[in-house]
């Protein structure tokens, strides 16, 4: 149907706004009781109450269920070769991620299993998760290259990702710098002048990424290295992101800053000045509570980042390392427990905020007129059973640009 109603939606729960909000903004959201949305061609026509909208012959009936935008991923990893099952042993006997990753685990092991992957194979295994996820209810989702540390392997990536981009909502990253490979783990300086000197160029001037991005970490990329490779980015007109903070806090939340990066992820162990920078910059602060949960660490302080006025966003992290799951529903689920963000405040950070990390906002991320229709009928009487329920799917019929993309059989 390219035209077509949802009616007798108990709640419809949604942000509002076409760029990331913060403080006290980010949990005011618009809520909706007997709503309908109006859809035609993929857009958003109507967002009210039921009883003001124009009748259509077309209607689809949600009975009384709770209605939110489509879910926004906008930290994954997914187009990768082979899993890293075999790490969990080492994990439980108290190796840490450094750790395995200096022995040659970790992401370099991923990369291994990548650069021997076909384009065929990765474009298959991607695809079939992008449809799990949206079987979940996330319709826009970010991927990031950094499993081939070499120009071959990072271009068969990044174009696996566009062309899955063909079907499906998907932005591309350039993640060259995700570690140092083992032949230039004595010269990583070296490393990153490739990534400058070849890698970035041959990317941009394809239009392979709409954004760059680097591992600034301990015994990874330091932020000399890392504002070299944002700098060059952002001279070939790419977008330019940070994995910040993760383990060692070296201030890459406030090179983010500084740069005027458009988020900067993870940011467990950020300091206050660098996380006032942020706020000052306007930089996104997108959260990974999956990767806490599946690495057994702390979380990130997203309380404080509210309370100074950071925008909050999460994401999954899906990868096959720190965070094999892609269920944004469980990362909501964290977002409340672990991140104690309320449940307006953990949607806004799920669907807007997450948009406006990956440059959406303007289309995606809320319910509003001239928006795409990425709609998510959940199983959920109210706002709050969506994050109060964990380990089931509760999605009940999503919408991809207006597409219906979902089962429509009560899932509780």
């Amino acid at each position: 149907m390219s035209e077509y109603q949802i009616i007798n939606i108990g709640l419809l729960a949604t942000p509002q706004g076409s760029s990331a909000l913060s403080g006290e903004p980010q949990g005011k959201i618009r809520l909706i009781k007997n709503a309908a949305i109006g859809v035609k061609n993929g857009k958003i026509t109507y967002v009210g109450e039921m009883e003001d909208a124009a009748r259509a012959s077309n209607v689809i009936d949600a009975a009384g269920r709770l209605v939110t935008p489509g879910l926004v991923d906008a930290h994954t990893h997914l187009v990768f070769g082979g899993f890293r099952q075999h790490e969990l042993g080492l994990k439980l006997a108290g190796a840490s991620y450094l750790e395995i990753l200096q022995s040659g685990g970790g992401i370099l092991s991923t990369v291994e299993a990548t650069r021997a992957a076909s384009y065929d194979e990765l474009y298959t295994k991607g695809a079939a998760f992008l449809d799990e996820m949206l079987n979940h209810g996330t319709t826009t989702v970010e991927i990031k290259s950094g499993y081939g540390l070499d120009l071959e392997t990072e271009l068969k990536q990044l174009r696996v990702i566009n062309d899955l981009a063909k079907s499906y909502n998907v932005v591309p990253t350039f993640l060259g710098a995700h570690a140092v490979p083992t032949d230039f783990s004595k010269s990583p300086d070296s490393f990153v002048d490739l990534v400058v000197n070849e890698m970035l160029p041959v990317v941009a001037s394809q239009k392979l990424a709409k954004y760059c991005d680097i591992f600034c970490e301990k015994s990874v990329f330091n932020i000399g290295q890392s504002r070299r490779v944002l700098k060059a980015a952002k001279a070939l007109g790419l977008g330019v992101k940070i994995h910040a903070d993760e383990i060692v806090s070296m201030g890459g939340a406030g090179l983010a800053a500084e740069l005027g990066a458009v988020s900067a992820d993870h940011l467990l162990e950020s300091g206050d000045e660098d996380l006032a920078a942020m706020a000052q910059a306007g930089t996104i602060a997108v959260l990974l509570p999956a990767t806490s949960f599946y690495l057994n660490k702390g979380y990130a302080r997203a309380r404080d980042m509210i309370n100074k006025n950071v925008p909050v966003a999460v994401a999954s992290d899906f990868n096959p390392g720190s965070s094999p799951s892609y269920n944004m529903q469980f990362v909501l689920n964290l977002a409340c427990l672990k991140l104690r963000l309320t449940p307006a405040e953990a949607l806004t950070a799920a669907t807007l905020n997450a948009a406006a990390a990956i440059g959406l906002a303007d289309t995606k991320g809320s319910l509003e007129v001239g928006k795409d229709a990425d709609i998510a009928v959940w199983d959920c009487p109210d706002l709050n059973f969506l994050f109060y329920r964990y380990g089931n799917n509760q999605a009940y019929k999503i919408f991809a640009q207006g597409d219906d993309s979902q089962r429509s059989t009560p899932l509780n």
